[in-house]
């Protein structure tokens, strides 16, 4: 049976025609096609909706009012198609993406300004917070796509995980800082420091994997704030880590220096997208910008 819309496209064209067989030619089909089609259409409002004359066809009192529906179907159908098309080639449509702080001081500001110059007609909407919330977002269908990041291989469920770098950490000190002019630390080094963390518990905290290597920083203040971090660090109350995605952010009056390889904990920072789920053909070009800025920090 010919779906709903096509039965009111016959039905439109034999009433601009007046003719089962002008529709026929027009439409490219049988005029005994066409004639049961029109049928099918009756039947199924219980109404006849042309006269059928000697020559050609008349609509009914039936068919004159169904006749503008017709036409609202079709208009709304061309709608339709023109957004499926536009969403197609991201003239139009949608991209909900989220991040964590870092995330949004480097990597996601430059991939979403390539984005916006590429495709203006794409309406972006960004939501702030760590990695859990925006896992708990993509779960429950309000984003799109998340920068999420993870340290010391802690488990990112429920998402398909597309890899875009592993950030190396930095040592932030007071410009005075007695290590402030080295070109690499040990932590071994800065046992002695005073630490300012986002929680008392390392594994919570981008020092992540240094105590399985048995280093246990010493937390005497406690800030959750980047930029609380830094204005602690620059007072001299204490140092932190800094991954490489926020060093470009850094204020002048501290010192950032590499933590050695050996002794530095990674941060696994991903693309993360709804596992199971079809995604807005946006995902994908955005994806590929991301892949694009994470290469210059891996650079």
């Amino acid at each position: 049976m010919p779906a709903p819309h096509d039965l009111y496209d016959v039905f439109r064209c034999v009433a601009r025609h007046g003719s089962f067989t002008a529709a026929a030619q027009t439409l490219g089909y049988t005029q005994s096609a066409v004639s049961r089609q029109i049928q099918t259409l009756e039947d199924e409002w219980g109404a006849r909706l042309f006269d059928r004359l000697p020559r050609g066809v008349r609509l009914t009192e039936a068919g004159r009012v169904l006749l503008p529906h017709a036409e609202a179907v079709a208009e709304r159908l061309r709608t339709a198609r023109a957004e499926l098309d536009a969403l197609r080639t991201l003239d139009g449509g949608r991209l909900r993406i989220g991040a964590f702080s870092t995330a949004d001081a480097y990597l996601l500001p430059r991939a979403l300004a390539a984005f916006r110059k590429r495709h203006p007609a794409v309406t972006v909407s960004r939501t702030e917070g760590g990695s859990t919330r925006q896992l708990a977002l993509l779960a429950a269908g309000e984003l799109d796509l998340a920068v999420v990041g993870t340290a010391c291989g802690q488990p990112l469920d429920g998402c398909t995980l597309h890899h875009l770098l592993d950030e190396r950490m930095y040592v932030a000190l007071a410009r005075g800082h007695r290590l402030a002019g080295r070109d690499l630390l040990r932590l071994a080094e800065l046992a002695d420091e005073e630490w300012i963390a986002a929680s008392a518990r390392p594994e919570e905290t981008l020092m992540g994997g240094a105590p399985a290597q048995g280093f246990r920083p010493r937390t005497t203040f406690l800030a959750a704030d980047w930029i609380a971090k830094q204005g602690f660090v620059a007072a001299g109350l204490g140092v932190t880590l800094v991954p490489a995605l926020a060093a470009s952010s850094a204020r002048s009056d501290i010192v950032l220096v590499p933590l050695h390889p050996e002794d530095s904990p990674r941060r696994a920072v991903y693309a993360a997208t709804p596992r199971g789920l079809s995604h807005p053909p946006a995902v994908a070009a955005f994806l590929a910008l991301l892949h694009s800025v994470a290469g210059t920090v891996r650079a």
